[in-house]
C-alpha cells in the first residue's frame, strides 16, 4: 500500500456539478453527490453514489486490477436492452485507508458509455 504524496498526489472533492451517465439511450447514474478524484497526472474521474445508479443494470465480472494507492477494484458489465458493455464500471469496494472516501462508489469509463454528462448542480 502506498500513501499519496509530493510525488503522487490524489486530491478527492465534492462536485458542485450534476453527472448523468447514459447507456444505450438509458440514465444508468445520476447524480448531484458525484465526487471528484483527481490523481497525479490523470484525467480526473467521477465517482458515483451506488444509490444514485441502476446497479440493478449491473452484472459483476471476473476482471480485477490493484492500484498501490486505492486497492483492488470490481468491474462491472452494463446490460441495457440488446447491448452490453464489458467492464465499463469499476469501484474500490474497500479501499486502502487514505482513499475511504470512494467506498460504496462506481466509476465509469467514457469510452463504453454513450455519454457523462455533467451540467450545474
Amino acid at each position: 500500500m502506498k500513501i499519496p504524496g509530493p510525488d503522487h498526489p490524489i486530491a478527492i472533492t465534492p462536485s458542485p456539478e450534476r453527472v448523468r451517465v447514459t447507456f444505450n439511450g438509458t440514465v444508468v447514474a445520476d447524480t448531484k453527490r458525484a465526487l471528484v478524484l483527481q490523481e497525479a497526472a490523470y484525467k480526473p474521474v467521477f465517482y458515483i453514489p451506488r444509490e444514485d445508479a441502476q446497479t440493478a443494470l449491473f452484472e459483476r465480472t471476473a476482471n480485477s486490477t490493484h492500484c498501490p494507492y486505492k486497492g483492488d477494484a470490481s468491474y462491472y458489465t452494463i446490460k441495457v436492452g440488446d447491448r452490453a458493455a464489458e467492464n465499463a464500471i469499476w469501484s474500490y469496494e474497500t479501499p486502502f485507508p487514505a482513499m475511504k472516501e470512494i467506498e460504496g462508489h462506481l466509476a465509469f469509463y467514457p469510452n463504453r458509455v454513450d455519454k457523462i454528462e455533467v451540467t450545474p448542480g
